[in-house]
């Protein structure tokens, strides 16, 4: 059975069935998107952060970051099922990629698995995951920025509060996001701080 139909199946199972049918040596986005069903949103913000938060794992992030930003606009924005336009669908990502993801990622969700249960469900549903997106934007657009290991923190916060929409549980969306905002927040005053270092070498 395809990971379209296992609708029933653990998150990582379903990541796991996902890699295995994947043919050739590359996959496009729309494709992936193709194979999902329910909470395709949870789903999709899953698979396109779980790259960016994963250690030497290289190619992939740089290849999911904008689309990632993109779908996480579209819950911003209300819309109930993701899609992606021309040029971002038509992406890429190898097939051994998705095994390697697949394989490294599958413990970490399982643990995420066992703890998590439906508790503040009211985080994961409309109006207020709207208020989620806004974090799930920002959180996406500090993974574009150009420096090394950027992306691993924010790709973590993107993973936990996707699990949580996908578990239902609003703990982990509030794990989460609280994750990304530290992380701006670091890289907000970071950036301060060597913006005034700057000027009081310059005399300025």
């Amino acid at each position: 059975m395809t990971a379209q139909y296992e609708t029933d199946a653990a998150i990582s199972d379903r990541l796991d069935a996902l890699a295995a049918d994947a043919q050739g040596d590359s996959v496009s986005l729309n494709w992936v998107l193709g194979q999902l069903h329910e909470r395709a949103f949870g789903l999709f913000l899953l698979i396109l952060a779980l790259p960016c938060c994963i250690p030497f794992l290289y190619g992939i992030p740089q290849v999911v970051a904008l689309p990632l930003m993109f779908v996480s606009t579209q819950i911003l924005f209300g819309r109930q099922v993701p899609w992606l336009p021309g040029k971002l669908g038509d992406r890429t990502v190898t097939t051994s990629g998705l095994h390697s993801l697949a394989r490294r990622a599958g413990p970490w969700l399982r643990r995420i698995e066992a703890v998590s249960r439906p508790r503040l469900g009211a985080l994961t549903r409309p109006p207020l995951d709207r208020i989620i997106g806004i974090a799930l934007v920002v959180f996406s657009a500090s993974i574009l920025v150009p420096l090394p290991g950027t992306n691993t923190v924010p790709g973590i916060a993107v993973v936990v509060i996707a699990m949580g929409l996908l578990q239902r549980d609003g703990v982990l969306v509030v794990i989460g996001t609280v994750i990304g905002t530290a992380w701006i927040s670091t890289l907000v005053l970071a950036g301060a701080t060597l913006a005034s270092l700057i000027k009081t070498w310059l005399g300025l």
